[in-house]
């Protein structure tokens, strides 16, 4: 698994690009992704929060008409988030260390860089700041947001943060197998309505140590949202968490509201596609960076969950999903593809508008799930020492999961063509096949077997037999 960023550093040089790709590159099982950050250059805070596209054009400043995401707490789980940062003043309610690492309450930096959580939080719940000297806001911002800096999707929601170490060895020894059903069960036992997991494989497949959490969140009414992952870093298909039935994966669009070619993946459990290039998010420190990826998407989803949660308490999870889902404006093939999910997200129409009750998870079961491909056992495999196990090592010997990568148009091309030349190979050799009897009917002598030397004949080798 990695932090799932794509590597857009737009005031660098392309020297300093490739260089800056290459050392704050993020691997976890094989790299989800290459992950590229560019600080902020020293500006006004509020010139940043001009930057913020998405709060307009998902419809997000129209929500906050309706909802700003209060009395929701919304589980972090990542490398940990700077509760410091001027922007998250108040907005780390708690947090949690799942790595063993010594890092107590989830508020420090660990693991992979670059660093991954706080960029993920205030894109979630950042409340912006007040400057030395105020001045208004140009942008929209919900009331009481301060001015400057970075306004999250739920500015009212609260962070729970709870940090992994992945990305690179954890010297407390546990992998992924344990850290990440533990920073689940942690997350759902503290509250947390909605999880956001900014992270992400490049194997649909995941160990079966996980089944029981995200069947115990799925139990316990939670939302969990996820980054389907990025092509730059080597997510040519959806990779888990983002596969398991029930969560809410997330794709990635350029400026231009498309499906991203290098921020973003495809496959059958996308539910819903949001911005993942030219983000902007706080870096520990109270400093600021561009990026992009579905790991800033996943956030922009996971914030709008929470403003749906903070409106409508009672409402279950499978309806906070559904209600994402069924509004989002269909995009690219018409209905569900592999692309777009059910379409761009549209955090007004679903906040506003009225959405028929689903009768299940648009987006599938893990519990169902467990009953077919598991048969219902929940017993977690004999670990092996976690000294030998590299991080987010799969533990099953073939993919599983129901969410294979969906073929693209070109794949689907060269299909075609597959299938066509192995149609006409097959009526040429039926030709063949009847001229020869053919002949052998007028020669008698072509009939007859010729002994077997055990040596295979060159077949259209131009050499002589």
């Amino acid at each position: 698994m990695s932090p799932t960023m794509g590597p857009q550093m737009t005031r660098a040089t392309a020297r300093l690009r490739r260089t800056a790709s290459a050392l704050l590159a993020v691997t976890l099982a094989g790299a989800s992704l290459a992950a590229g950050l560019v600080a902020a250059p020293a500006a006004r805070a509020d010139a940043e929060r001009d930057k913020q596209y998405w709060l307009a054009e998902s419809g997000i400043t129209k929500a906050w008409e309706v909802s700003k995401g209060a009395g929701v707490k919304v589980a972090v789980i990542d490398s940990g988030v700077d509760g410091q940062h001027p922007d998250l003043k108040g907005a780390v309610t708690g947090g949690f260390d799942a790595s063993g690492s010594g890092n107590p309450n989830g508020q420090k930096s660990i693991g992979g860089k670059p660093e991954h959580g706080t960029l993920v939080a205030t894109m979630l719940a950042g409340r912006g700041h007040q400057p030395a000297n105020s001045t208004a806001s140009p942008s929209p911002a919900p009331s009481g947001a301060g001015p400057d800096g970075i306004v999250g999707v739920a500015p009212e929601a609260e962070i729970l943060s709870v940090s992994t170490w992945l990305g690179s060895p954890n010297p407390a020894g546990k992998s992924d197998q344990d850290q990440i059903p533990e920073a689940v069960r942690w997350a759902v036992d503290n509250g947390a309505k909605v999880i956001n997991i900014s992270l992400g494989s490049t194997t649909p497949q995941w160990p079966q140590s996980w089944d029981a959490a995200f069947l115990y969140a799925e139990q316990k009414d939670v939302v969990i949202v996820a980054a389907a992952g990025n092509r730059v870093g080597g997510n040519i298909q959806v990779g888990a968490p983002a596969t398991i039935p029930g969560v809410l994966t997330v794709a990635g669009l350029d400026r231009k509201g498309v499906a991203s070619i290098d921020s973003s993946s495809q496959g059958i459990s996308i539910g819903v596609a949001a911005p993942a290039e030219n983000l902007l998010g706080g870096v520990p420190g109270g400093g600021y960076a561009e990026w992009a990826g579905t790991s800033g998407a996943t956030p922009i989803v996971a914030g709008v969950a929470a403003l749906i949660r903070s409106k409508w308490p009672e409402m279950s999870a499978k309806q906070v999903i559904n209600r994402i889902v069924s509004t989002a404006k269909d995009a690219g093939a018409p209905g569900k593809d592999p692309l777009y999910g059910f379409g761009v997200l549209n955090a007004e129409a679903a906040l506003k508008d009225s959405v028929p009750e689903a009768a299940i998870n648009p987006l599938g079961s893990i519990s169902d799930w467990i009953r077919v491909h598991r048969r219902g056992n929940l017993a977690t495999p004999v670990p092996v020492p976690t000294t030998d196990v590299p991080s987010a090592v799969p533990t099953l010997p073939e993919p599983t999961v129901p969410a294979a990568e969906a073929p693209s148009q070109r794949d689907t091309a060269l299909g075609a063509v597959v299938v066509i030349g192995f149609a006409i190979l097959f009526v040429v050799i039926i030709a063949a096949a009847v001229i020869q009897l053919r002949r052998a009917a007028r020669n008698p002598r072509l009939t007859q077997e010729e002994p077997d030397t055990g040596v295979l004949d060159a077949v259209d080798s131009g050499g002589k037999t």
